[in-house]
């Protein structure tokens, strides 16, 4: 039976990506590498700190803190912002902050501000959640695998390159020039996200909870402070124990403001089903096992060679024994979605964890020559790289597509609180088994081994966490966008909810490459493909009901139809008919 042509206002969609989205995928790319090398910015200069900014090592290290800090308040509640306001509003955000921090830092040689400027460097941190929310609301599907792994992986990227191109700037320019480096690669990618990226169309309903967010920054902080600097002031301080105490507290009352709130920042409700929940944790171990290598091959290399198991090896050279861990990360990003389309991102993140374990596990037998660690940090990388690229995966197939943001924001913590312990666990480590060379105490072997056990150790209860992930369903596609509240699980493709058809100009002609979106009526998407050469997509309705289904493409003003799914069995192909100047829509016969 023909289908009249709805007359509902058509919510504005966003621009054909173009090459299936291969700009955006890029941009967002390059902005979560940019806001990563924050991390790793000053590690070449740490030791020097202190003598730079004219104050105590105690002092400096806030310099490293205040990063950290700022980056684990922001990840979260950028993503929440992101979800209500629209994400690509945030990402410019965080990107205009980080430049401005970049500018202070670069214009001054003063504690106070060093580390004001530092924390809103830290703030970008933000946009990797938010790059990753923007990828499932405007990729087509078959691009998501592999774009996600490798926005998720830019972490750990970014903290790779920055290292030797930071060593390479400390040892011939004036320290400052990192952060100008830093304030144009930021400059950069906000003009090419600007340009480039789309809005999306998804939105969360409700309103920013500025107390749970407060309480989440105030927690996260007492927690993660006497983490950082339990080594420093003493593990049984009364400073220590008491933020301990206090972040305790805060974080239970948050919980329950959470659980209360009918707006929350975070859903626990939705953190504690089983996917989210033990990826999550898994996420802690990764972090600590990411860090570790940060840790010691970095001295190991560094240290004399007289201390009989140092390599006596520049800056440089230590930065570019280090660059395998991010360029192994970047590389394993399209094995990753083959091998996730094929057995699923559990199996991924399982093998990812498996191969850390190797470099770690093998590493043992690989510290006495500077190319055994370029070895050991391309091992890891490729771990670290599949394991940090099926985070994503995860969440998203187990949250409501308007929580994407608030829940890569939450999973994005979960990494720096594993970073923040493998610091201070690590660091306590080397410190108490430091021997004395020259008249100062050196980290030792016996205490690098440790590290590395510490790391494998950390791993193997990750793989025992993520072997309780529910497995993928056979048949079931992967990143097919969770069910909205109230409607059921989506089917398969070929099932009774099974949408195809094709979109082509009112001449006839196909519409190649056009973006086909499945929206409620409310407009919340719920469904997005790009149709082929000959215009033809295929895409899956969450359910049955009453659905807007819209095209749109460069050139073409978005045109939409109402279908209706009842599940009785396949529906009709769907012809969409797009114009320039006018627009009709019609089923196929």
């Amino acid at each position: 039976m023909p289908q009249v042509p709805d007359r509902t206002p058509v919510p504005e969609a966003p621009p054909s990506p173009s090459g299936g989205g291969r700009g955006i995928v890029a941009v967002l790319a390059f902005a979560g590498i940019t806001v990563a090398v924050m991390q790793t910015l000053l590690v070449p200069v740490i030791k020097d700190l202190p003598v730079l900014l004219g104050t105590s090592v105690a002092d400096a290290t806030w310099v490293m803190t205040a990063t950290l800090l700022a980056g684990a308040v922001a990840t979260p509640v950028m993503g929440r912002l992101g979800d209500l306001y629209g994400k690509k509003l945030l990402l410019l955000l965080c990107l205009a902050v980080m430049v401005g921090g970049s500018v202070l830092c670069a214009l001054t040689s003063d504690l106070v501000p060093m580390i004001v400027g530092r924390a809103l460097q830290g703030f970008a941190m933000g946009a990797i959640p938010l790059g990753i929310g923007i990828m499932r609301d405007v990729l087509p599907a078959e691009r998501l695998p592999s774009a996600m792994a490798l926005m998720s992986s830019s972490i750990g990227v970014g903290g790779g390159l920055a290292l030797p191109a930071a060593a390479l700037i400390a040892q011939h320019a004036d320290w400052h020039a990192l952060f100008v480096a830093a304030a144009v690669l930021g400059t950069a990618a906000f003009l090419l996200a600007w340009r480039v990226c789309p809005e999306s169309p998804v939105r969360a309903e409700g309103r920013f909870d500025l107390p749970g967010a407060l309480g989440l920054a105030v927690g996260l902080v007492c927690l993660l402070l006497p983490v950082t600097k339990g080594a420093e002031w003493g593990w049984s301080a009364p400073s220590t124990l008491g933020l301990f105490g206090a972040g305790a507290l805060v974080l239970a009352g948050w919980g329950l403001h959470q659980l209360r709130s009918p707006s929350p920042l975070v859903d626990l409700r939705t953190s504690v089903r089983r996917t989210v929940l033990l990826t999550n944790l898994a996420s802690v171990m990764l972090g600590v096992a990411f860090y570790a290598v940060s840790l010691v091959l970095p001295q190991l290399v560094q240290l004399p060679a007289a201390t009989g198991y140092g390599l006596g090896e520049s800056m440089v050279v230590a930065g570019l024994c280090m660059a395998p861990l991010g360029l192994t990360m970047m590389l394993v990003s399209p094995l990753y979605a083959r091998l996730s389309t094929r057995y699923g991102p559990r199996a991924t993140l399982l093998l990812g964890m498996a191969v850390i374990m190797l470099g770690y596990g093998g590493g043992q037998a690989l510290l006495s020559a500077a190319w055994q660690t370029a070895v050991i940090a391309a091992v890891l990388g490729a771990g670290i790289g599949l394991a940090y690229s099926s985070l994503p995966a995860l969440i998203i197939g187990a949250v409501d597509p308007r929580e994407t943001g608030a829940a890569n924001g939450l999973n994005t913590l979960m990494r720096s609180v594993g970073t923040s312990l493998s610091s201070a666990v690590i660091g306590m480590v080397l410190a108490r088994t430091a021997v004395p060379f020259g008249g100062v105490e050196l980290p030792s072997m016996t205490g690098f081994r440790l590290a590395f056990l510490i790391a494998t150790g950390a791993v193997a209860v990750g793989v025992v966490v993520a072997f309780f992930l529910p497995a993928r369903t056979p048949g079931r596609p992967e990143h097919v966008p969770a069910p909205l509240p109230g409607e059921p699980a989506a089917a398969t493709p070929g099932g009774p909810y099974a949408l195809t058809g094709r979109v082509r100009d009112a001449d006839g002609t196909p519409v190649a490459r056009a973006n086909v979106t499945l929206l409620t009526p409310g407009g919340v998407q719920t469904a997005r493909t790009t149709a082929d050469e000959a215009g033809a997509f295929r895409l899956t309705a969450p359910g049955p009901g009453r659905h807007l289904l819209v095209a749109s493409a460069s050139g073409h003003a978005p045109h939409a139809l109402t279908v209706h799914t009842d599940g009785a069995g396949t529906p009709e192909p769907v012809e969409l008919v797009t114009g320039r100047t006018r627009a009709g829509a019609a089923l196929a016969p």
